[in-house]
C-alpha cells in the first residue's frame, strides 16, 4: 500500500494540502485515481449510501460520474486534529436532462499513519440552478488556491 503525504498530525498547512490533493484528485473524475487515496477496508457514509473498500469505492465513483456530468468540486478546509480533518464543499453538475445542481455538503476524514484516509462521512445537500448560476468551471484554477468560495 502506497503512503499519501501529508502524513498526520495535521498541521493548519499540511491539513490545507491534503485538502487541496483531495480536490485536484477529485476533479479528475478518475475512480481508481481517487480510490488510491483510501485504505483497502476504507469505510464511506456518502448520503444514504454505505460503501466499504477500494473496489466499492471505485464502482460508486463510476456510477456518480456516469450521472453527473461536466462536475466540479471545490473542498475548503474546516478544521482539523491529529488524524482527522474536516471539510466543506461544493460541486457542481447536471443530469442527463440537462438540469444544473448545485450541491453543498460536509466531510469528516480519519486517516492512517501512511496518509491513507480509512473513513469518510459525508452530508450533502442538492439545489437546482439554472446555468446563468454556475459558478465552477472545470478544476480550480491556480490563483484561486487557497481562496474560499462563497457560501450561496
Amino acid at each position: 500500500m502506497a503512503a499519501r503525504p501529508p502524513f498526520p498530525p495535521f498541521d493548519e498547512e499540511s491539513a490545507r494540502r491534503k485538502v487541496q490533493a483531495a480536490e485536484d484528485a477529485w476533479n479528475t473524475r478518475d475512480p481508481e485515481r481517487v480510490a488510491l487515496a483510501y485504505t483497502e477496508d476504507s469505510v464511506w457514509r456518502n448520503r444514504d449510501r454505505f460503501v466499504t473498500g477500494r473496489e466499492e469505492i471505485v464502482a460508486f465513483l463510476r456510477e456518480k460520474w456516469s450521472r453527473e456530468r461536466d462536475y466540479a468540486l471545490r473542498k475548503e478546509l474546516w478544521s482539523f486534529t491529529d488524524d482527522r480533518i474536516a471539510v466543506r464543499f461544493q460541486y457542481e453538475c447536471r443530469d442527463g436532462a440537462g438540469q444544473w445542481w448545485r450541491s453543498y455538503g460536509n466531510e469528516l476524514w480519519e486517516f492512517t499513519g501512511e496518509g491513507l484516509m480509512r473513513r469518510r462521512e459525508a452530508s450533502i445537500n442538492d439545489l437546482r440552478i439554472i446555468e446563468a448560476e454556475r459558478r465552477l468551471f472545470g478544476p480550480r484554477p491556480e490563483a484561486e488556491r487557497g481562496v474560499p468560495f462563497p457560501l450561496r
